[in-house]
């Protein structure tokens, strides 16, 4: 361990990693394609080294790999859920007892810390046993309310929507190839998957293992590619999940709109951290750096707005710059490192813009700030800022990187405004020892998610709770079952009994109008004290 600066490194990597180039030329050849393809050279965030190359796909390519899934999936659909179930559990044992391998590679491709592809790999193994273990109960027919006791029966039934176009992105490669096919694939639907291409390797991975747990080999299809592929896949399927940032959301809801088909849209956030003045600041400060550095900021519920009242601000903030300039950064391949490298050139130079653009504005930075080259050519250093006012970028636009900006506040509402005054609703996180006060102000964040004295975990692994976001973060829910039912067309089957529901033929309409009046309004009463309103 050597220190350089005031944040101490961790170099190099231990001994090779636990996949081979006849591993990645073997996952390569399980794309999608009918022809020869022109393929894409994929780099390793840690020191630019080349990892392996991918073949990219033509919409020809995406049209027949729906059209593969579709046929894959009028079978799929006849599978009794209970069978669908053994598989994905089948699978889950399968990622845990080969987890070595995939935090390998995925760490390769992204640049992360272990640590962080550990949660990863964690939350995908939730994910496979949830859904396989809830799904089948979730998707039996439901007796509901009829019209009247007695007269009618009613049935809800569930149906897969047919083939599911997944679209995902570089943060998180390893659960997005799991969060979003399992559900849908439980369903009963196929699914279509293209992650960035940065990341191919892992889904392909991802896609093997499941093959290898029991999944019929066409059911799930992987494309290759940029924008292109992804219109061409919008405008093949039957339904859109996309993982992506808010620009792209409105492009891929603007297509999906004029075919009228579905979308659920995971996409940006600038998401606040509240501390209280009542506050465990030890805690807190520990629930800021996990919030605001995991994943070297690149994750959609990440920390970039603090808010600290001013009793504790003072405290609150040595504390946080003390443990932030202690922070072990580095390109290990095991868990040494706290925060990794950035994974696209692109994404550091947003990073390095953001701040710089802090500074010449007036900003002032209180740790970090700077690329580290020494560690790897696309390495930042977690960055606390403080001072940052409206004209600067960083003050209203999603970093998503390890960048925090620091506030001070000493009014409640005041600071709730300043907090809900931004196009972003996705996660929040607040800190105090009341936890009632805790929920009443959560509440009245306008957040999808919002964690109590945690960062974002609290909610994210709380798999039976839908997670998502308000606003321009994104339409509909991840988890639970509305990330189930999402992925399905709901039918509701009525039985008429003995008289029908529109009075029989040789009762006088009149008379019929009368009964129906008297039966409503001594319906409403029982109603009403059954549901206590």
């Amino acid at each position: 361990m050597l220190e350089t600066g005031r944040l101490r490194a961790v170099n190099p990597p231990r001994e090779a990693p636990q996949f081979t180039p006849e591993l990645l030329e073997r996952l390569a050849r399980r794309v999608s394609l009918w022809g020869e393809r022109a393929r894409q050279t994929l780099y390793s965030p840690f020191d630019g080294s080349v990892l392996g190359a991918i073949p990219i796909c033509t919409p020809e390519d995406v049209e027949q790999a729906v059209r593969l899934a579709r046929t894959a999936q009028a079978a799929w659909a006849k599978v009794d859920p209970k069978a669908r179930a053994r598989i994905m559990l089948r699978f889950h044992d399968l990622l845990l007892k080969r987890q070595e391998e995939i935090l390998d590679l995925t760490q390769y491709e992204t640049g992360k810390a272990r640590r962080d592809a550990q949660e990863e790999l964690l939350d995908s193994a939730i994910v496979a046993q949830f859904y396989a273990t809830r799904s089948p109960g979730w998707l039996r027919p439901r007796r509901t309310g009829g019209t009247f006791v007695g007269l009618t029966q009613t049935w809800e039934y569930r149906h897969p929507v047919g083939v599911v176009g997944v679209i995902s992105p570089w943060n998180y490669p390893l659960v997005m190839a799991v969060s979003e096919p399992i559900p849908a694939l439980m369903a009963g639907n196929a699914v279509v998957l293209k992650p960035d291409p940065q990341t191919t390797f892992t889904a392909l991975w991802i896609q093997a293992l499941m093959e290898e747990a029991g999944l019929p080999a066409e059911l799930f299809q992987i494309v290759t590619g940029g924008a292109e592929v992804g219109a061409a896949l919008v405008a093949s399927a039957d339904f859109i999940a996309l993982t992506g940032s808010t620009p792209t959301g409105r492009k891929v809801a603007r297509q999906a709109g004029e075919r009228l088909i579905g979308v659920s849209l995971e996409l940006g956030g600038k998401n606040p951290m509240l501390v209280l003045e009542d506050a465990n600041l030890e805690a807190a400060v520990d629930g800021a750096i996990h919030g605001a550095f995991a994943n070297a900021g690149q994750l959609c519920v990440s920390l970039e707005r603090i808010y600290v009242h001013e009793k504790v601000f003072e405290a609150f903030t040595k504390r946080l710059v003390e443990k932030t300039l202690n922070l072990r950064l580095g390109a290990t391949l095991d868990h040494r490192s706290q925060m990794g490298s950035l994974t696209v050139q692109r994404q550091f130079d947003t990073v390095l813009a953001h701040v710089q653009d802090a500074v010449a504005k007036g900003a002032r930075v209180l740790a970090g700030g700077r690329p580290r080259p020494d560690l790897g050519p696309l390495f930042f250093e977690p960055t606390i800022l403080t001072g940052v006012t409206p004209e600067m970028r960083v003050y209203g636009e999603e970093t998503f990187g390890p960048v925090v900006s620091l506030y001070r506040f000493s009014d409640l509402e005041q600071v709730l405004t300043l907090i809900n005054h931004s196009e972003y609703g996705l996660n929040a996180s607040v800190w105090t020892k009341d936890l009632r006060k805790g929920r009443e102000v959560a509440a009245r964040i306008q957040a999808g998610t919002v964690n109590i004295n945690e960062s974002y975990a609290a909610a994210w692994a709380s798999m039976d709770a839908p997670m998502g976001g308000f606003k321009a973060s994104g339409l509909g829910r991840r988890h639970g079952r509305e990330g189930l039912y999402r992925f399905t067309e709901v039918q509701t089957i009525a039985i008429e009994r003995l008289i029908p529901v529109t009075g029989p033929t040789w009762l006088p309409r009149g008379w019929y109008g009368r009964i129906v009046t008297a039966a409503l309004r001594g319906f409403k009463w029982l109603t009403r004290l059954w549901y206590r309103v």
